[in-house]
């Protein structure tokens, strides 16, 4: 494997690790230090119940998890401007809401890492947790979320 596609793997792992924390931190309220020290030490590359855990880019998880949480109203109120009328940020599942607010984090602050490539990756992580209606519904939200902060 060449090393871009090692470190595009790596940062696919990183990005479905920082939506389980995220989603770990919002319903237990862990703090960001102990949950970074949690997943660094237990989860990333490791295998649990027979699930291996790849290796992820440990600084880009970090960045994510502490991103999100340092920017959570923000990113929030770019979701739920783009949600339709009668829905609200707390309708959507928890782990909807952590896919959404990852993926709104890097639309945001990684300049560096394509729109198409941010979208792609985050409907990769949406099919993780959910069927294709919902990967779809990932896909236009973070779409109109990059339109809103990229153009």
């Amino acid at each position: 494997m060449t090393s871009a596609a090692a470190r595009s793997r790596s940062r696919s792992a990183a990005r479905l690790a920082a939506v389980q924390a995220l989603y770990q931190q919002e319903m237990e309220q862990v703090p960001v230090p102990r949950l970074l020290h949690e997943f660094h030490h237990h989860r990333l590359g490791a295998t649990i119940d027979g699930v291996e855990y790849a290796d992820a880019e440990v600084d880009f998880f970090d960045e994510l998890v502490k991103g999100v949480d340092a920017r959570r109203e923000e990113l929030d109120s770019l979701i739920a401007a783009r949600l339709a009328k009668d829905w609200s940020l707390d309708r959507l599942d928890k782990p909807m809401r952590q896919i959404l607010r990852a993926g709104a984090y890097e639309l945001i602050a990684r300049a560096d890492v394509p729109t198409g490539s941010v979208i792609s990756e985050y409907v990769d992580v949406a099919k993780a947790f959910y069927d294709q209606r919902e990967a779809g519904f990932v896909n236009g939200l973070l779409d109109a979320v990059a339109k809103d902060v990229r153009s």
